[in-house]
């Protein structure tokens, strides 16, 4: 098999300006929905890209947590690869790939943290050796040995008991869109692709881009 001859011809579905909903975070629910009801896996990760002070990217999966008219929530570690990358540049770019469903969703947008309040609420709602985990890890710096990252785990646990208080160091992060593009897969790569950008005054506008 030659590599450059891989390819997966699509074709489940079509996407036309009035499939579309007109405020595109409903379109999104709508979207997650059919993706939930389709059993994809794991339709809640999404591709996060930051890039850093010098105009270098990078991306990981991470699993979004909510969703509404304010954005796109996820939490983490503020002192992680990502979370240094994003104090120095807020902008940051997520993608959705539903393959059970030849679909993608992008978004680009700033980023903030989310409140204090928030960011409790989720740590506390998490089972009680996650919340350990995100105490005893340094996300994204480097340590010599997992028996290490294990004896970590076991100070924090032995520190925390059974009630962990959440570190000053996690917590969410919300990107606030300005453009969210749908993509469903066609024939022959002649790709459906509408896209949303949001105006001055809040609303949004919406466009077919050529794929």
């Amino acid at each position: 098999m030659v590599l450059a001859d891989l390819r997966l011809d699509y074709g489940r579905a079509s996407l036309t300006e009035q499939d579309v909903l007109d405020d595109p975070i409903d379109q999104f629910g709508k979207w997650f929905e059919e993706a939930m009801h389709a059993k994809v896996n794991e339709p809640n990760a999404m591709s996060v890209a930051t890039v850093d002070a010098d105009g270098k990217p990078s991306s990981r999966i991470v699993l979004i947590k909510q969703y509404d008219q304010r954005g796109f929530t996820w939490y983490t570690n503020y002192e992680s690869q990502k979370g240094r990358q994003l104090r120095s540049n807020p902008h940051a770019a997520l993608l959705f790939f539903w393959s059970e469903l030849e679909r993608q969703v992008r978004i680009e947008g700033k980023v903030v943290q989310t409140a204090t309040e928030e960011s409790d609420k989720y740590f506390y709602s998490r089972p009680v050796k996650s919340q350990i985990a995100a105490i005893a890890s340094q996300q994204s710096s480097p340590i010599a040995s997992r028996e290490q990252m294990e004896a970590n785990y076991d100070a924090a646990a032995a520190v925390s008991g059974e009630h962990p208080l959440r570190p000053a160091h996690w917590g969410g992060y919300r990107l606030d869109p300005v453009r969210i593009e749908f993509w469903q897969g066609r024939r022959s790569r002649f790709h459906d692709r509408i896209v949303y950008v949001k105006q001055a005054d809040g609303s949004w506008v919406k466009e077919r881009l050529q794929p």
